[in-house]
């Protein structure tokens, strides 16, 4: 016989798995979308178009993803009291990988229409690429702890924040370069679109953590 308390454990145990497999696949969309980014920096078109159509397709399983999650968390039913958190991490995360799909579509523009881009342009947005990286990177970190208590998690998500810190001073001062740059106006407006997503997909996976944290009261 299952106790009701049991029950939720086991319950609550099942949504964090689920979640997690969530989380990957929307870590390897980002990882997939920064070597794009890289094979743009090197000018390397076939690379960039193999990429291109990785992201394209990881992306729709993260939206296949989170639609099984939500399936998954109806069947669990209202033995899991709090299926609105799991949710809302699903959802958030979720755009990570929407904003992925923007950022490879308007390199592989630039890519194509061979619209140049100086050298330390590019290399100041593989830094800011890199330094989103390192942030959901310490959101994995933040969601892992969940099985450890809310200290743990508290502990970690506190690295997000110090994370996206630095990419909004990253951003700030790329957005300036890129604006008094001598692109010409298309290629401006399409880097500043890149460098825009990478700052917003930071704060995405800071409301991520925020979601997490919630979660870590409820666990």
């Amino acid at each position: 016989m299952v106790f009701p308390v049991e029950a939720e454990h086991r319950a609550k145990r099942r949504a964090l798995r689920l979640c997690h497999d969530h989380l990957r696949k929307v870590m390897d969309t980002y990882r997939k979308t920064t070597q794009l980014m890289d094979a743009f920096m090197n000018n390397d078109k076939a690379s960039l178009k193999q990429l291109y159509d990785e992201v394209q397709k990881l992306g729709d399983e993260v939206g296949d993803s989170k639609r099984a999650v939500a399936q998954e968390l109806v069947e669990i039913g209202a033995i899991l009291l709090n299926r609105e958190d799991f949710l809302r991490f699903t959802d958030v995360t979720s755009e990570i990988a929407d904003f992925c799909k923007g950022i490879a579509f308007r390199t592989l523009e630039m890519m194509e229409r061979e619209w140049n881009v100086p050298s330390d342009l590019k290399k100041g947005t593989m830094d800011l690429a890199g330094a989103v990286f390192e942030t959901v990177s310490r959101l994995r970190d933040t969601f892992l702890m969940l099985n450890y208590g809310s200290p743990k998690v508290l502990e970690k998500a506190r690295d997000v924040e110090i994370s996206e810190r630095n990419v909004d001073n990253l951003y700030r001062q790329l957005e300036i370069n890129v604006l008094r740059s001598n692109m010409n106006m298309p290629t401006l407006l399409l880097m500043r679109d890149v460098i825009q997503l990478l700052e917003d997909t930071a704060d995405k996976i800071e409301d991520a953590s925020d979601a997490a944290r919630i979660l870590a009261f409820a666990i």
